[in-house]
């Protein structure tokens, strides 16, 4: 990811939301040809100086059977994002997009039974606890659960780098910066969202 020196971000608590934000995230790998796999993504942070990315996919997917342990991949995550037309400026210029995005390069680390069972409970019950009547991993039986795991490909990804990128109109000047905002409180969340952001970094 081609981040200019403006967007470029080190707020690891950023990363962290747009991580927990946007956990569907691309899992992408270039082991015999490109890859890319949209899998739910979590930040594993039990050992914060050694954080690292889990999650899993499909044993029939060809990427599954293609990567090994030490291959690299990268993760993608996209935050909020919206359009910026060029009529909110105060003169000619080139419409734009703002957002934030999150890539993770890393190592794969293939996760062993356990390790599997550990993550599919932690990833189900992350999204089964708000629902009205929830169905976790230890209501499903072990038996059931395991047989399931069988078609399940379990990895974590340890970061060699890590990318944060914030572009949310910093090189425009303040009339234009302050408009900007204006017309993206009227639209969609994506844009109301990216509005509230601009709030924060504004000087």
């Amino acid at each position: 990811m081609f981040i200019p020196k403006l967007y470029r971000s080190e707020d690891y608590d950023l990363m962290r939301e747009i991580i927990k934000e946007n956990s569907f995230a691309l899992l992408i790998s270039s082991v015999g040809k490109i890859r890319a796999t949209h899998s739910m993504m979590m930040l594993n942070e039990d050992d914060p100086e050694n954080a690292y990315i889990e999650t899993h996919i499909s044993r029939a997917n060809p990427q599954a059977k293609a990567l090994q342990n030490g291959d690299e991949v990268l993760c993608d995550f996209l935050g909020a994002h919206t359009y910026i037309s060029s009529s909110w400026y105060d003169h000619i210029n080139v419409s734009t997009w703002n957002y934030e995005a999150v890539q993770i390069h890393g190592k794969v680390e293939i996760m062993n039974h356990d390790e599997l069972y550990a993550h599919l409970d932690k990833l189900t019950s992350k999204y089964e606890s708000f629902q009205q009547c929830p169905m976790m991993v230890k209501d499903m039986g072990k038996e059931f659960v395991e047989k399931e795991m069988k078609g399940a490909f379990g990895i974590k990804v340890i970061p060699t780098e890590i990318f944060i990128k914030q572009k949310l109109s910093q090189n425009r000047k303040e009339d234009d910066f302050n408009n900007i905002i204006t017309q993206l409180e009227q639209s969609d969340d994506n844009a109301r969202k990216i509005a509230e952001k601009m709030k924060l970094i504004k000087k």
